[in-house]
């Protein structure tokens, strides 16, 4: 008897171009140790080397009532035991697997339930889109257990912005998925699990009936201006632009539109 995987890859859509990455341990809120942190960094590494045509957005998602109460209290106490070197190591491994979630070249769309907490608030801020249930609760709890959300930090302040950080990292109170809204960590809030999957769907709807290499110039393009200079910024982006007018896929596109039919890339209507 094989031990259930902790990290569950799914493929869906027209020729399995949406990839849903689930969080498989309920038992434990979905928590994540070294194993989840290895096999999501993985995961995500191996999204960067598929085609626009073969992958398309990423839905990341927790088994169960949680969506992900952040780091799993045995592999915590295991660090505790380890030196300063040890716990660099184990915090680099981390923030490498954020970096590779947040630099993945489709949207990302976090389906969020019950609780986001501590290192879950990191999923939360590399995800793209975060759709959550109104009842789920939020929180940098790290400082309750007299830790703080450091390796989180850059991707948080970059989502959320330094005054909220300011006002929520310390003090690690929870707060509701209207507060999350309201400080830009999740993007919409719907009622129940059945409106959940309805809105995650309808977000790769959106992303689908797009073109698949703008879809990911457009995610780029975020990341690429990021601490650009005006002047830098304005001709990168007018590089960009002009590489996406001539490509084959915008030609296909404005052919598409005058002639009032579907691009070859969206899928039929149902």
């Amino acid at each position: 008897m094989t031990d259930k995987p902790a990290l569950r890859v799914e493929r869906t859509g027209p020729g399995g171009v949406v990839a849903r990455v689930t969080l498989a341990r309920p038992e434990r809120r979905n928590a994540f140790d070294a194993s989840v942190i290895a096999e999501l960094r993985t995961t995500f590494a191996g999204f960067e080397r598929e085609a626009p045509s073969d992958l398309r957005a990423v839905v990341l998602a927790g088994e169960g009532e949680v969506f992900s109460a952040g780091a799993d209290i045995d592999w915590m106490r295991a660090a505790m035991a380890l030196d300063v070197e040890g716990n660099e190591q184990d915090a680099m491994a981390m923030a490498e697997m954020f970096e590779a979630i947040a630099t993945c070249p489709v949207p990302v769309i976090a389906r969020v339930q019950g609780a986001a907490l501590g290192g879950g608030m990191g999923l939360c801020a590399v995800a793209d889109l975060v759709v959550a249930e109104s009842g789920a609760k939020f929180g940098f709890t790290e400082t309750r257990l007299g830790i703080l959300p450091a390796v989180i930090a850059p991707f948080v302040i970059a989502k959320i912005g330094e005054s909220h950080a300011r006002a929520l990292f310390p003090g690690g109170r929870r707060f509701d998925a209207l507060r999350a809204q309201r400080i830009g960590l999740v993007h919409e809030v719907v009622e129940g699990a059945a409106s959940l999957d309805a809105a995650v769907d309808a977000a790769i709807a959106d992303v689908l009936a797009s073109g698949p290499t703008a879809v990911r110039a457009a995610k780029s393009i975020v990341r690429e201006v990021r601490g650009l200079g005006h002047g830098s910024s304005k001709w990168h982006t007018a590089r960009v632009i002009a590489r996406q007018r001539t490509s084959p896929e915008a030609q296909e596109g404005f052919a598409a539109f005058t002639e009032k039919r579907r691009p070859t890339w969206a899928p039929d209507a149902d």
